[in-house]
């Protein structure tokens, strides 16, 4: 099953080009839903929402449709400064309401949430000297988070990707984040050098390079960028893939090629999926 969507849904932008014209914001969601089968929610990065907020997401949307979810940045990155904090990430003592909070806030979707997604940032040798102590307090965390939820990981430091990370993301049944974004390699590259599927589903995210599209645009209504190569490179692992994996999400943002629902149809039609 491979279950394709965009990261978030609530861009003004793609009122006229998306959405009809007059889309209020609180009717995105339905729109959107008629779309696409799966959605990856940005903003609980920023902040946990209320139980009411992620109720209503469930009511906007048919049955079938599956949210996945970003950690809240205070736990993946340990506040809210543009350097991450290794004193307070993923510590439970420091972290935990939140955690609590974020899971309490997921679970109110039902059988409508999907994977949660931990974003990790770029760690530089000040904030972790190396892998091991990163892996250490990783393994503890997930160890501490509810069966009842799946869980993916997203890192952002290329030569940590190895077998002492995807041994504890088997552990834990966790899936290990494939990631398109600049300064880290192309998945495509990574399949025939470490076994990258670890657990029942894979998870996939086409984020690009911001700073190249902020550059180029600030609306995101259509492609600015060609990632046609890229994507035929996705779209051919995605059909191995398949042969190791029941389950693959795959998302898009608008910073890969300047337009997500774009990207997205696109990977869809180079896989061949109706």
């Amino acid at each position: 099953m491979l279950l394709f969507g965009t990261s978030s849904w609530s861009e003004k932008s793609w009122v006229g080009p998306f959405y009809p014209g007059g889309t209020k914001p609180a009717e995105m969601i339905t729109h959107y839903a008629s779309r696409f089968p799966t959605v990856e929610i940005d903003s609980t990065y920023y902040a946990v929402p209320a139980p009411r907020v992620t109720q209503g997401w469930a009511r906007k949307t048919p049955d079938g449709f599956i949210f996945s979810a970003k950690f809240t940045r205070t736990i993946v990155h340990g506040g809210e400064s543009a350097t991450p904090d290794p004193s307070k990430l993923l510590k439970r003592d420091v972290v935990g309401k939140d955690t609590d909070d974020f899971l309490a806030a997921m679970g109110e979707l039902g059988p409508k949430c999907g994977p949660l997604v931990l974003q990790f940032p770029f760690f530089n040798r000040r904030c972790f000297a190396s892998a091991a102590p990163f892996l250490e307090r990783l393994d503890g965390f997930l160890g501490t988070l509810p069966p009842t939820f799946r869980y993916a990981v997203e890192v952002r430091n290329r030569d940590w990707l190895g077998a002492p990370l995807l041994d504890i993301l088997k552990r834990h049944r966790a899936a290990l984040v494939l990631v398109d974004i600049v300064n880290m390699p192309h998945p495509a590259d990574l399949v025939d050098i470490l076994d990258i599927v670890t657990t029942d589903f894979v998870y996939g995210r086409l984020i690009g390079d911001r700073h190249m599209i902020d550059a180029i645009t600030s609306s995101f209504d259509k492609i600015v960028v060609d990632m046609q190569a890229r994507l035929e490179r996705w779209a051919a692992l995605l059909k191995l893939l398949q042969l190791k994996s029941p389950k693959i999400y795959l998302y898009a943002n608008n910073h890969y090629a300047g337009y997500a629902p774009t990207t997205i149809e696109m990977l869809r039609e180079l896989t061949g999926k109706p």
